[in-house]
Parts: structure tokens; sequence; C-alpha cells
């Protein structure tokens, strides 16, 4: 004979569909203040948005200084240029992904200044080990700055690390197939 009435599934059924309905309400609203409707959370939007602008406008001068740092090794020693293309290519299309939501912003912001990147060195060679070494430095800025970055910019942030690390590698093989 089947069992009528409650049953101990039937509770526990009961339960968890309650305890669903309570959360889905709970995360309805509550973001709200109560004087004016404007988010409670906006101190701490703000603050997330200055610091991802931030880190967008570091990484866009990191990146214009390491473009700059191409060209001159591009220029010294031409025989490096066609191995280094590709290379730099990569750099201007990061620096482009990183400033997009900057142009929204501020149209009149113009490029971000970058500081001169420095003498070249008269050794192809060592030039081309500057620049992994550089890349490097790139790579280990961006992990860092995902720390802080929001899921967004760290994505980018994560690829355009990884990306170069990559042209670490790739001119770090450069640098030994190049004669000095």
């Amino acid at each position: 004979m089947r069992r009528t009435g409650t049953t101990r599934r039937g509770a526990l059924t009961a339960a968890g569909a309650l305890a669903l309905g309570a959360v889905l309400t709970g995360c309805g609203g509550g973001d709200e203040a109560a004087d004016g409707g404007e988010p409670a959370h906006s101190g701490a939007r703000a603050a997330a948005a200055k610091t991802e602008r931030t880190l967008r406008e570091k990484a866009v001068r990191d990146g214009a200084l390491l473009l700059a740092r191409y060209d001159l090794v591009a220029e010294a020693h031409p025989a490096t240029a066609a191995g280094l293309a590709p290379l730099r290519a990569a750099v201007r299309e990061h620096g482009k992904a990183l400033a997009q939501p900057r142009a929204k912003a501020k149209e009149g912001a113009g490029k971000p200044s970058a500081a001169a990147p420095g003498p070249v060195s008269a050794d192809p060679k060592a030039a081309v080990k500057e620049l992994a070494a550089a890349e490097r430095r790139r790579t280990d800025a961006y992990a860092e700055a995902l720390l802080t970055a929001g899921p967004e910019l760290a994505r980018l942030l994560a690829s355009v690390a990884a990306a170069a690390a990559a042209h670490a590698y790739l001119l770090t093989e450069l640098a030994e197939e190049t004669a000095a």
C-alpha cells in the first residue's frame, strides 16, 4: 500500500523550493539607496572605473614605448626588420585594443606621450635580446595588473601578457639566429 500524506522527500523538496525562492527574491534589488535610487556601491564602482582607466593608460603608454623600441632596433639593424615586423604589428594591435574604451571617454585626449625608449645596442643580437627583456617586463607588469583589474580588462591583459611571453621567446630565438 502506498503511503499518503507528507513524506520526508516531499518536505525536503518543498523546503528547497522555498529557500530557492527566498534567495532569488533577495537577489533582485537592494543595491539602491533609500534616498534617491542611486546605487549604494557607486563609490566603489567609480574607484574601480578609475583603477581600470589608470591601468589601461599605463598599458597603452608602455606599449607605445615598446613599439618605439621595435622601430629603433629595426632602423639600427635592418637585417632584423623582417623578423621584428610581425611582432611589432601585434604590439600595435594590443595598443589599439587597450585604448578602445578610452577613446569613447574623451575625444580630445589624443595619444598618450611615451618617454624616449633609450639607445639601442650596436650589436644586433644584443638589441634583439633587449627587446626580449622588454617583452618579459611587459608580461610581468600585466600579470601584476591582473590583481586589480576588472574581469573584462583582466582577460585582455592576460591575453596580451601571454602574447608578450610568446614574443619574448620568439625574440630570444631570433637573437640566436642573428649574426653579430
